[in-house]
């Protein structure tokens, strides 16, 4: 089931801490997204949970309102736990409560001075293809007569990534290396990717697991579901050319993936729920992927922005040049409950922290691609910048932004913060 509106929705709540109230803010009062921080600086200190409100984050431990650091077990209670905490920490923050002295005191640190890392510890990454128009301009750039393979309409189609290297926003890495294959070439060379480029995702919470054996029914598949943070999975789009027959991509994707560091509640994605629908003459899912509250509200409505700062911008103090901005009811083909659902059907055990990645959620429109190679035609047509600067793939020093929020007319806006990452030579 999909969770349902309460008094933390309300529109008319407003926070003691100022700064959450701010129109546009990201993080007002109805919104409580969870992460892990420490004050910048004490790098000997453990990490801590935290819900960001406003331009603060709310220390819970400090709080009185969990007993522990341990996201991941936190991650793990049941919905109805889950909801009573939400409305502990709504109470907690709401003008007029008791808890102002005794929390502003002690438990809350400006976020421009907190340290953050990854939500919580991720044991595995699978990566989705849920977005079919990102699916159909791929697919017509190498098979132009055949662009979705047949099963893609069926079957939410996946592959097991790398946790190891996935970082928070921020995150600084190397250009990868390995084997490419130039197509007039008579073999292969070795060296940096020339043709590096991002991916708009959305990456989606495991929190309470399953048995081994024991699969997650597409009904019960939401109360599996923590939330939704932002994901960039970089792609080295020419190394995964070469490798990716048979068994798909491996070192062309493992590199490097970047997320946003809050996890936004699917409790607080309530008023943003949207009805999923498949376009006329299209196969309906099976029925192991099918279910009254998937239809009626398991699509998120979420506005997706991608914007890129090349070092010359950044040496100048010029801000990041909006690339594209989306919206995911018109990119994904799966829910998230499906690939919950698919994902544990022949009996895969999912566990706390598990990561779902969407795949690249591109719109129907040239403006809202969620990757270079689908702006630039494959390399063919260059983006040109603000500044002049032209791009086809990333250039060292660049750097990507995504930024993500819902709104709706009856409910207060929320945001998902943004991630960032930066390529190096």
């Amino acid at each position: 089931m999909t969770p349902s509106l309460n008094a933390t929705h309300d529109p008319k709540l407003r926070s003691w801490v100022a700064s959450a109230n701010e129109a546009g803010c990201d993080f007002p009062i109805q919104n409580l997204p969870f992460g892990r921080f420490r004050a910048a600086g004490s790098s000997s200190d453990a990490f801590r949970i935290g819900v960001a409100i406003g331009d603060q984050v709310l220390d819970l431990k400090a709080a009185g309102l969990v007993d522990n650091d341990d996201m991941n077990a936190l991650m793990s209670a049941s919905a109805k736990e889950r909801q009573a905490l939400r409305a502990a920490i709504s109470a907690g923050l709401a003008e007029g409560s008791g808890q102002q002295a005794a929390w502003s005191g002690k438990a809350l640190l400006p976020q421009a001075k907190a340290e953050m890392t990854v939500p919580c510890r991720i044991g595995d990454y699978t990566d989705f293809y849920t977005g079919i128009h990102h699916a159909t301009t791929i697919g017509k750039l190498f098979r132009p007569d055949q662009p979705l393979m047949p099963n893609y309409k069926w079957v939410p189609i996946g592959y097991h990534g790398r946790a190891s290297s996935i970082g928070v926003s921020g995150q600084v890495f190397k250009r990868p290396q390995g084997q490419t294959k130039a197509p007039d070439a008579a073999e292969p060379s070795f060296g940096p990717s020339k043709r590096l480029d991002y991916e708009l995702e959305l990456g989606f919470f495991i929190g309470r697991g399953n048995a081994l054996g024991e699969p997650i029914a597409i009904g019960e598949a939401e109360e599996h579901l923590f939330g939704v943070t932002l994901l960039n999975d970089w792609s080295a789009r020419d190394i995964q050319a070469w490798e990716y027959q048979p068994l798909g991509p491996f070192l062309s994707k493992n590199f490097a993936s970047t997320l946003s560091p809050w996890i936004v509640t699917m409790e607080a994605l309530a008023p943003f729920r949207a009805r999923f629908e498949r376009p006329a003459g299209d196969p309906q899912p099976l029925a192991y992927l099918d279910a009254p509250s998937n239809r009626e509200g398991g699509a998120l409505d979420i506005t997706l922005e991608v914007l890129l700062q090349t070092a010359k911008m950044r040496a100048e103090g010029v801000a990041p040049a909006r690339l594209t901005r989306g919206n995911t009811t018109e990119a994904a083909y799966w829910t998230a409950a499906q690939l919950v659902a698919h994902h544990t059907v022949n009996g895969c055990n999912l566990q706390p922290g598990d990561l779902l990645g969407s795949g690249t959620l591109s719109g129907p429109r040239p403006d809202e691609a969620g990757s270079l190679i689908e702006l630039t035609q494959g390399g063919k047509q260059p983006i040109t910048l603000p500044n002049g600067e032209k791009r086809t793939f990333l250039e060292d020093g660049d750097t990507l932004v995504i930024r993500g929020y819902c709104e709706r007319a009856g409910a207060v806006r929320i945001g998902l913060g943004e991630v960032s990452g930066t390529v190096t030579a």
